[in-house]
């Protein structure tokens, strides 16, 4: 692609370094990081050696991807040793320090605190990985970019040494440490002092609250590396992390490439990594990210399984990207806060306008997720407004009907960004839908036929419905609750199929009801191609009477429909009451 198309770059890029250039400050360059990035290790400490095997090939090749740093000996009999458990059973002052641990950054610092920085974590990938050969003179270099805000001690350095014990020294150019505004004295001088005895590693501060997007923007504007590869602050890199994602890169350089997420217990400090097939980004809706199974038509495609795998979306924190490509296609949206959404609108702009976004199933990182975002997510919304303003087209619709509060959100200006679509001639979102991400149900959303379903008999009540829980959408009753107008929970859509969807999530969940029940419960919707079973079949008639296919009886309002009183949507015996005359409205 690079060779034939002529990127435009400088410009950009010198208007991103003045926008930022008064916004941060350099602390930290280690003085040991200069001495090893000279000659990019090959002229040196890893040239050396290599000189050192001439003429034992497979000596010299050890000796190329040996990392920046060895790992001490292992101690089998560590806390957390090989990604294992760690489980303390505290009492007293000890628990309750534990727990004041978990409540500050949501993620047990205690536990945390009693694992080595640079402990080994077992191998979970594909034994084919291993196997592997890579030319490691002709590896692009990175710059691994890391921002960071009131991160924990143990978290952030274990990131950092995990890095450094797994990287190539020849691959790497630098790691890029970026403190976004925080407060805590441990960050301060502390950690100056900790990173001046760590080789290539960079520590610089933004002057004032940035947020994730220009806090990277911050440490890419610095970068030396041909390659940028973000990463989070609570990451632990298995071996054999960083070597496929730029080869991947280096053989097309538009493609960006995700490592597979591995996760790490944020109460245990388990790896829970995997080394079967893994799962690809998608979103619903609500323009929440999702994960999915690879589809048949990507299984098809790929010739061997470790081959890239082609995902819809990202989930954000972990990629690797050219920086050149990068400039090219606009870096991030500036105009997001803090952080939620960029990782959507980064993932349409990659497809929508020429690039490839995979995930590598030979790169393995390991991610803490927190037990709940540690601070606050308010700007979110905005910035998924942005995205479907800009991205999504007329689909943008789908959208606000699930999101109504979202319309009277303020999100900016996006005159730029839009510009930016307009010059790199990108495709538009039904070209996506249709090709990138042809497995989601796209709504009907057809007028009069979606919105709170609402109850003429029980004029305040609606359909309501609340999932198990964020992973597992099927399983609960439909419910009769007062109608708040905020989408989501009770937002419905009755298609052209005869069916009722609760599509503002993935996957999509569909009203049933069983032989025998006269109670209506959440399936799983069928794939698009499939026929709608008959106890998911209703026809909602010109009267308002919704008649169910399979029991012939017709859905009413009942008051006290459950054991617990509360009122309900139950089957009953066709009739001409109130009760069971129902209507769509939209929320505007």
């Amino acid at each position: 692609m690079l060779g034939r198309r002529r990127w435009h770059v400088r410009p950009l890029l010198l208007v991103c370094c003045g926008m930022i250039a008064v916004g941060f400050v350099i602390l930290t360059w280690s003085a040991r990081g200069e001495e090893g990035m000279e000659g990019d290790g090959v002229d040196g400490q890893v040239g050396g050696r290599a000189a050192a095997a001439a003429g034992d090939p497979d000596a010299e090749y050890e000796q190329l991807k040996r990392p920046v740093d060895e790992k001490p000996p292992l101690d089998v009999n560590a806390l957390g040793e090989l990604g294992k458990a760690v489980q303390l059973n505290l009492q007293g002052e000890e628990k309750k320090k534990e727990e004041e641990a978990i409540n500050k950054h949501q993620i047990n610092i205690y536990v945390s605190d009693r694992i080595s920085l640079r402990r080994r974590l077992p191998e979970r990938w594909n034994p084919l990985c291993k196997e592997k050969k890579y030319d490691y003179r002709n590896l692009p270099t990175t710059s691994v970019v890391i921002a960071f805000y009131n991160e924990a001690w143990s978290t952030l350095l274990r990131t950092l040494h995990s890095v450094l014990d797994t990287s190539p020294d020849i691959l790497l150019k630098e790691i890029i440490i970026v403190d976004d505004y925080s407060e805590r004295e441990h960050l301060k001088k502390p950690l100056e002092d900790y990173v001046a005895d760590l080789r290539k590693v960079r520590l610089i501060r933004a002057r004032k609250r940035e947020g994730l997007v220009r806090a990277r923007l911050l440490g890419a504007s610095i970068a030396t590396g041909d390659v940028l590869t973000f990463l989070d602050c609570h990451c632990e890199c298995h071996i054999g992390w960083l070597e496929p994602l730029l080869e991947r890169i280096k053989e097309d350089e538009s493609a960006v490439v995700c490592p597979v997420i591995d996760v790490i217990a944020w109460n245990t400090f388990e790896y829970l990594g995997n080394s079967g097939e893994p799962q690809i980004g998608g979103f619903d809706w609500r323009l929440v990210f999702t994960w999915h199974t690879i589809p048949d038509h990507e299984r098809k495609r790929r010739r061997s399984s470790i081959d890239v795998i082609r995902s819809p979306t990202m989930a954000g924190g972990l990629f690797a990207v050219s920086k050149r490509y990068f400039e090219y296609l606009g870096t991030y949206d500036t105009g997001m806060e803090v952080w939620g959404g960029e990782n959507l609108e980064i993932s349409f702009r990659i497809w929508q306008c020429g690039g490839s976004l995979e995930i590598h199933p030979c790169s393995h990182v390991g991610h803490v997720f927190p037990k709940q975002a540690p601070y606050s997510r308010s700007k979110a919304l905005a910035n998924s407004v942005r995205a479907a303003e800009v991205w999504m087209d007329e689909y943008k619709t789908l959208y606000y009907h699930r999101n109504p509060h979202a319309r009277l959100e303020a999100y900016g200006d996006v005159t730029e960004r839009r510009k930016l679509k307009e010059k790199l001639q990108c495709k538009n979102f039904k070209w996506f839908l249709e090709n990138i991400y042809p497995d989601i149900h796209v709504p009907e959303d057809r007028a009069g036929f979606f919105g709170m379903l609402k109850n003429k008999g029980m004029s305040k009540y609606c359909f309501d419905y609340n999932p198990p829980n964020e992973h597992n959408v099927a399983g609960e009753k439909i419910i009769l609750y007062q109608c708040h107008g905020m989408g989501q929970n009770q937002f419905f859509e009755y298609t052209s199929h005869n069916e009722f969807r609760y599509n503002t999530r993935q996957p999509e969940a569909c009203i049933a009801a069983d032989a025998g029940s006269d109670f209506l419960t959440m399936y799983l919707c069928g794939e698009n191609s499939q026929p709608v079973p008959e106890n998911q079949q209703f026809i909602f008639k010109e009267d308002g009477s919704i008649y169910h296919v399979l029991s012939q009886k017709c859905i009413e309002a009942v008051a006290n429909g459950f054991n617990n009183g509360r009122p309900g949507p139950l089957l009953r015996p066709c009739s001409d009451t109130d009760h069971q005359k129902w209507y769509f409205q939209e929320r505007k």
